[in-house]
Order: C-alpha cells, then sequence, then structure tokens
C-alpha cells in the first residue's frame, strides 16, 4: 500500500539555490507536512537530489568524520567551498563561498580537497540505476534530476512505491542517499525535494499543490533572485501564495514573460514540458591550446572568445539555454567540468561568462597542472519567444543585447570574423 513508506520530511534542513532555512523558519513557511495526504495519483514528476553529494561521496572513505562538520573545496589562495555537510551548514557555510570566510563560520570544520574524477564515477552508478527506472530523465547536474515516471507505473507500481525503491536501492549500491520531491509538476517536485532533505521523500498530491506552495517565500521559486525578490516586494508579493493570488495579466504586465513564467510556477505549472529536444540538445565549442596554459587570464580570454561563439550559435538558432557547462582538461588528460542553472534563460555572451568565471577560478585555484583544453556547452535550449528572457528586473531598458545582436547582423554580411567583442581583441591567447 503506498501509505506503507514515509512521505514526509526527515531533518527539515534546506537549501534552494540560496534560500538557505533553518529549521525555525521551515516551520514558519509550511510547519508540519503531514496533511498534505497520501494520493500520489496523477504525481509522477520526480526530483531527485543528493544528499551533500561531494561531502557523501568523500565521507565513504573517512567514516570517522560522520555527523562532524566537513568541506569539501581547495584551502589555497581564493579556495571555495565547493560542497558542506549538513552540520556545516548550520554554521551558514554553503557552496560557493569564499573558503575564508567558511572557515571564519565554522573554525572546527575538516576541510577536504576535491576528488574531482570520483564524483562523476559515483553520478554514473547513481544515474544508471535511475535509467532501470525509466529513460524519461533530465539530469541537470552530477547530482540531481528530474524523473518523470509516468510510463513506469505500470510496470514498477505507484510513484511513492518507485522513489521509495530508487532510493533504497542507490543507497544499497553506492552508499549514498538521495531525497526525492514527488509531484504533478518538476517545479513542484523541486521544492518538494528541498523539504524532504536530507535522506527523506516528500509527496504532494496533486490536489494539495496550492496548500504546499502558497505559505513558502516568493523567493523559494525557482528563477527569483534578489532583484526580482526586491521587485516584488514593492508590490507587497512575499509569498508564492500572494503572486499566485494575483491576475496573469497583470503580472505579465509588469514583470514581463519572466512574471508569466513565475506566476505559472506559483500555481505549480511547469512552463515546458520535458520533450526530448529540451533534454539532449545543446550547442558547444571547445579549444585546444597549442601548449599547456597556467595563467588565468588566459584561460578567461580563451573563455570569452568560447562564450562568444556559442551565444552567437544559440541566438542563430533562435534559442536561449538554460543550463551551462564547463569542460576543464588538464595536461595529463584529467577532465574536469562544471555545470551551471541560469537563474534566468540567456543568449548573451557576457552573461555565460559571467555565470562560468566563477567555475573556471575555482578550478584554476584547486588545480596546479596546466590546461590542455576548454569548451563550453549551452544546454537546456528552449524557444526565445517563450522563454521570458527579456524580463530581468535587474536588466536595463537599452541593455548589451543590442550590441551583441548587431554583431550577428555583420558576420551575417561579412562572415564570422569580420568583427569580434572589443574585450577579445586586446590580446590573442597564446596557441
Amino acid at each position: 500500500m503506498v501509505t506503507d513508506y514515509p512521505q514526509t520530511v526527515r531533518e527539515p534542513k534546506s537549501s534552494i539555490r540560496g534560500w538557505d532555512m533553518s529549521r525555525k523558519q521551515l516551520a514558519r513557511s509550511g510547519g508540519d507536512l503531514e496533511h498534505l495526504g497520501t494520493d500520489d495519483t496523477g504525481a509522477t514528476m520526480l526530483h531527485l537530489d543528493m544528499d551533500s553529494f561531494f561531502v557523501s561521496v568523500e565521507l565513504l572513505s573517512r567514516p570517522e568524520l560522520v555527523g562532524r562538520p566537513v568541506i569539501v573545496g581547495g584551502r589555497a589562495g581564493r579556495g571555495v567551498v565547493v560542497s558542506a555537510s549538513y552540520e556545516a551548514r548550520e554554521f551558514g557555510v554553503h557552496a560557493a563561498m569564499p573558503m575564508s570566510r567558511a572557515i571564519g563560520l565554522c573554525p572546527i570544520a575538516e576541510v577536504i580537497p576535491s576528488s574531482h574524477g570520483l564524483y562523476s564515477a559515483y553520478s554514473k552508478q547513481v544515474f544508471d540505476l535511475v535509467a532501470e527506472v525509466t529513460p524519461d530523465v533530465l539530469q541537470v547536474s552530477v547530482d540531481e534530476a528530474y524523473i518523470d515516471v509516468s510510463g513506469a507505473v505500470r510496470r514498477l507500481g505507484s510513484p511513492v512505491h518507485i522513489t521509495t525503491q530508487l532510493r533504497a536501492e542507490i543507497e544499497q549500491r553506492t552508499g549514498l542517499s538521495a531525497s526525492v520531491g514527488i509531484a504533478g509538476s518538476r517545479v513542484v517536485a523541486k521544492l518538494a525535494s528541498a523539504r524532504a532533505k536530507p535522506h527523506g521523500q516528500l509527496l504532494v498530491p496533486l490536489a494539495a499543490t496550492r496548500d504546499f506552495l502558497d505559505p513558502m517565500p516568493i523567493e523559494a521559486l525557482p528563477g527569483v533572485g534578489e532583484k526580482t525578490q526586491a521587485g516584488f516586494a514593492k508590490y507587497g508579493i512575499r509569498l508564492i501564495g500572494d503572486l499566485a493570488a494575483m491576475d496573469e495579466a497583470w503580472v505579465g504586465r509588469v514583470f514581463g514573460a519572466h512574471g508569466h513564467h513565475l506566476w505559472r510556477s506559483a500555481h505549480g505549472l511547469d512552463s515546458h514540458g520535458m520533450d526530448r529536444q529540451v533534454k539532449d540538445r545543446s550547442i558547444s565549442a571547445e579549444h585546444t591550446f597549442g601548449a599547456d596554459v597556467w595563467d588565468l587570464s588566459e584561460l578567461e580570454h580563451e573563455l570569452l572568445r568560447l562564450c562568444d561563439k556559442v551565444a552567437h550559435r544559440v541566438r542563430a538558432e533562435g534559442k536561449v539555454a538554460t543550463t551551462l557547462g564547463l569542460k576543464y582538461r588538464l595536461d595529463d588528460f584529467t577532465t574536469l567540468s562544471r555545470s551551471i542553472t541560469l537563474e534566468a534563460p540567456t543568449d548573451l555572451a557576457r552573461e555565460m561568462y559571467e555565470a562560468l568565471g566563477p567555475a573556471l577560478r575555482g578550478l584554476r585555484e584547486q588545480r596546479t597542472k596546466g590546461v590542455r583544453l576548454l569548451g563550453v556547452r549551452a544546454a537546456g535550449l528552449m524557444d526565445f519567444a517563450v522563454s521570458g528572457r527579456q524580463a530581468r528586473l535587474d536588466e536595463p531598458e537599452h541593455a548589451g543585447r543590442e550590441a551583441e545582436v548587431a554583431l550577428d547582423d555583420v558576420r551575417r554580411r561579412f562572415g564570422t570574423e569580420a568583427i569580434s567583442q572589443a574585450s577579445l581583441l586586446r590580446r590573442q591567447p597564446k596557441r
């Protein structure tokens, strides 16, 4: 029976892309979730998120550190936090924080250098298990994915049963734990998995979607950053329920296409489905250096060039990217990668560079070997017309997009090498 399986959160401590909630805050934003019910009919979208993945992988070989504050990342120079255990997060430590600040907040933490190849190996094990359940998977990072189990229900049982069995299998095979949200849409499943952390699962029945969403702070919605939150606050929109209660046409007039998207999210609706094109299509560019590169400024220059090339191709197809990838190959052919989920879709080189820059600098700080190859990938592509790309609340009326589109016009007439961004003309990278 469905009711045989745990469906509520364990240890309610969560982080949603910068939205860190203490247990007290969590109680105020929804409290006890037992009232949501146990009917999983139609709740066939899962959001799987591995619990403190990088730390958990490291602790497999360091069991004596389990239960202690642990931080994975680089200590040297401008090293950053890659991941933190839940014990370290209680001190305010979070991913992408400068390591110096993290140590200041939690001086008793054990700091472990990253073991990148190991993470990829465990990620593959996890998603090989997911693939045994269904091929309908949208993997957004090494430790996170959306899973549509609508085609597996008849074969494997109810969504809750599938989730319980999958989490048990992952733990048995890898020693790692996963938290899963179960809902009727991706946006609700993602919020549910955050509420289920760590090592739990949460079902949000279709009929209870608004009961679940309405009490949450507006910044919990994916796509609501500090600027967007401030824009909503001007109109008294502080909770998801506040946005859901607004007239959609008014939201569209004031906040544009992105506002439409967020209004739909506030009602638990996804703006686009998990079609194969969105899952598999990507646009990429890479460059192999003639000689290994150690200089960070040279790597940044090449990153901008690659972003310019990829963005031009993305715009040429009338698309925008929702995720970006960075490929970083060392002189010994060790290949590292980073995946960034964007707050808002983009087709601009400037925004791609700004999003990937911290990842590049973090990799360079953590590695002492020369770089042989650098690559950029734009994925999660969707049509520009329905993306909400133009609706960033912090974007000026006449932004840099006009300049990049103007470059496209010149390139179409005179060739791709006829014109470039000024910052790329300062010096050519060493080949």
